[in-house]
């Protein structure tokens, strides 16, 4: 056996190694029978294309790697060219009575409301009286007894409209004056910056009967002696104020402001409206029904108008026994922006409101995480009357009523 030599020598030649097999005809590149060519007759441009970078994914496999980047920039080509007008849009209808429609609805009432009669005998009936006694007493009854030396004096400040300053603010005054037996300042009333009223306590209630109606229940002053006020420079601003949250129990009055009332002699409760809760004793009750009902009586020129606008009723409603109704809608300004509606005004509507809440609650209804939903608020029958929807009502078109009130919010209505 002779080892082989991997030098040649000279003169001699190695032989050359075997010839590789030739590759199946299945796999010559030269085959084209069964595969995709982009110049073959009778394709689409589309289809072209589709099968040229078909051809060059296949022969070069590396471009695999950047398939990621085509896509992705494929993806944002698409987006930065298609039209969002081609996508879906799934219109949400509202809720039944969410939406202000009495326009509407009083159009398709009216005919059936002016052609029905049956209600003109019903109508006297609802006059009357569903008590078994038959006629209304009084809930009140004064006191004739002296009062004690009094604990000091009180002074509030009454804001909010003519509504909320008589029974939420002087009510509730006398009702807390009388249960820590404190004299009371005539309230002062703020110049509202919707009403825009200057008016003061004696411009719209009777000062001298409400001090008498009640002196043996609360002690009321128009003025704080002078020896007291010199300690204040003469000034209210410069008394002790009581910031005091909406709707803070009687007992909160006894235990906090009491105390500092027999210190100070006098306080000022600045704002008042709504600081008393509903829920209070009898006799803080009582105090309140005697202010309301007994004490509170208007002045003489507020009478006489009130008196006119009486007999001209009773005159027009002959036909119902000079029974009339009187409503009081409240569909002002403030009233329709603070409840938050919306109503048939449009955008204009809206953007009037939304700066109407803005003067006279600023930052109330833009607090962080408020969200107003005036839908919810129709639903739960939280908006003002319109007039419109007033006259839809079947038993008024028997009856002659009146609308007292400021400026209507909007002459559509």
């Amino acid at each position: 056996m002779h080892a082989k030599n991997r030098v040649p020598n000279s003169g001699q030649s190695t032989p050359s190694p075997p010839a590789s097999p030739l590759r199946s005809p299945r796999y010559r590149p030269g085959r084209k029978s069964g595969r995709c060519s982009p110049f073959q007759p009778g394709r689409t441009i589309a289809h072209r294309f589709s099968c040229l970078l078909l051809s060059v994914l296949l022969r070069r496999q590396r471009i695999f790697l950047f398939a990621p980047l085509i896509y992705i920039s494929g993806m944002l080509l698409y987006m930065g060219t298609a039209s969002v007008d081609i996508i879906p849009v799934v219109k949400h209808r509202p809720s039944p009575g969410s939406v202000y429609r009495s326009p509407q609805v009083y159009e398709k009432l009216k005919i059936y409301m002016n052609a029905d009669n049956s209600s003109a005998d019903a109508i006297l009936t609802v006059w009357k009286n569903s008590y078994k006694g038959g006629q209304w007493r009084p809930c009140v009854n004064k006191s004739y007894e002296g009062l004690p030396e009094s604990n000091g004096y009180i002074y509030v400040e009454a804001n909010g409209g003519l509504n909320q300053q008589r029974t939420s603010v002087i009510c509730n005054a006398v009702a807390v004056a009388g249960y820590l037996n404190a004299t009371l300042l005539i309230p002062n009333f703020h110049f509202h910056s919707i009403w825009r009223d200057p008016s003061k306590f004696k411009d719209i209630y009777d000062e001298e009967y409400f001090i008498s109606t009640l002196k043996n229940d609360v002690r009321v002053v128009d003025k704080i002696p002078e020896y007291i006020m010199e300690r204040f420079d003469h000034n209210l601003t410069n008394v002790y104020n009581f910031r005091i949250k909406a709707w803070s129990s009687i007992r909160y009055y006894r235990d906090v402001v009491l105390p500092k009332l027999l210190e100070e002699k006098v306080i000022r409760i600045s704002p008042f409206a709504n600081r008393l809760s509903f829920d209070a004793p009898p006799a803080v009750q009582r105090l309140r029904c005697l202010a309301n009902y007994e004490a509170l009586r208007f002045s003489s020129p507020i009478l006489s108008l009130g008196e006119t606008l009486v007999a001209r009723m009773k005159e027009r409603s002959a036909n119902s026994g000079g029974k009339y109704l009187s409503v009081h809608l409240r569909f002002e300004e403030d009233m329709v922006a603070f409840s938050c509606c919306v109503f048939d005004g449009g955008e204009l509507e809206k953007e009037d409101m939304k700066k109407a809440r803005e003067r006279g609650w600023k930052g109330k209804f833009t607090k962080p995480g408020r969200v107003i939903r005036p839908g919810a608020i129709r639903i739960n029958g939280k908006c003002p009357l319109t007039p419109l929807e007033v006259l839809s009502v079947d038993f008024f078109c028997f009856t002659f009523f009146l609308i007292p009130g400021g400026e209507l919010s909007s002459d559509k209505c």
